[in-house]
């Protein structure tokens, strides 16, 4: 396992599981994320109280901030802050490009001007957009993107491929497979409507439920990327992180209604332009070459999110 790690965006969901993992594996972690309104900052907050971590509140908008945090000798960067959101970003394009691609050369420049030999960068499924019928492999062409925050991922990705070819970084790409698990973002589906259900209200459905999600349990995410971190061969690589199984979103409302013991109340919406209709990983060269194998199945990891939500204070 590497040393010394800075993660971006490291008070978020994924980014604080991934920081609590690499402490207790002895790792030096720093954390640089701005705590935006998003949501909650407090959560993020809570997300690592009491983590032995260096924490840089700064944006990763502000090349002079990056710079200063990447220059006390990190061995790695795993860059994962980012506007996040399909729906969202159609809204505000401008501010997921100003975030997602800028701040990503932010990094890039960053790792560059410090001599950080490795940045791992937290990619997404959406950046396959209508590539067509699944499972899609990382060799998949990405013909046509369906909102602007894929397109900034896949500008990301070619950031990545560049500061590899030019300046010698290291640079593995992580196309996540919606992740969920304890402190999932509130804005997604797992969370949104296991909260509705619980408390009464009804679930916002967009379309009629025939879409299906590839759903990664956030420990399995944490685990690929771990092994990320310590892959030394080739100079830039793409890796699918799934867990390789897809639900449709009425099969998920059904599983959440038997595992809270409550009836949903569905409000039916039109569907949504810029959702895929299908996301669905195949995971060989992830098996192949970092040895990624998801063991969570989505029943027992939906029972543990159902388990942390009814409890949950934020």
């Amino acid at each position: 396992m590497t040393g010394k790690v800075l993660i971006t965006g490291g008070a978020g969901f994924i980014g604080s599981h991934l920081a609590k993992k690499l402490v207790s594996a002895g790792v030096q972690v720093g954390i640089l994320d701005n705590f935006d309104d998003f949501y909650s900052p407090q959560a993020k907050r809570q997300n690592i109280k009491g983590l032995k971590a260096k924490l840089f509140t700064a944006d990763i908008r502000d090349p002079e901030a990056v710079k200063t945090a990447a220059a006390e000798g990190w061995d790695a960067i795993v860059h994962l802050a980012a506007l996040a959101g399909v729906r969202p970003s159609i809204a505000s394009p401008r501010s997921y490009i100003e975030t997602n691609v800028t701040g990503t050369l932010n990094v890039l420049e960053a790792a560059r001007s410090a001599g950080i030999s490795q940045v791992v960068f937290g990619s997404s499924s959406s950046v396959y957009g209508a590539s067509g019928k699944g499972p899609f492999k990382e060799s998949s062409p990405l013909p046509a993107t369906l909102s602007p925050y894929a397109a900034t991922k896949v500008a990301g990705e070619q950031l990545c491929s560049v500061y590899s070819h030019l300046h010698g970084i290291r640079c593995l790409v992580l196309r996540f497979f919606t992740v969920y698990g304890p402190g999932q973002r509130p804005d997604l589906a797992i969370s949104k409507f296991t909260r509705a259900i619980l408390e009464d209200r009804p679930i916002p459905f967009h379309g009629d439920g025939s879409s299906r999600r590839d759903y990664t349990h956030v420990s399995d995410i944490v685990a690929g990327i771990s092994s990320a971190l310590d892959y030394r061969k080739t100079p830039y690589e793409v890796f699918n992180l799934g867990s390789g199984r897809r639900i449709t979103l009425a099969q998920l409302v059904k599983t959440l209604e038997q595992i809270t013991g409550k009836a949903a109340t569905i409000e039916r919406l039109p569907a949504q332009s810029a959702d895929m209709p299908e996301t669905w990983a195949d995971l060989d060269r992830a098996q192949q070459v970092l040895g990624y194998e998801p063991k969570t199945l989505l029943r027992a990891g939906l029972e543990k999110f159902v388990a942390w939500a009814t409890n949950a204070s934020y």
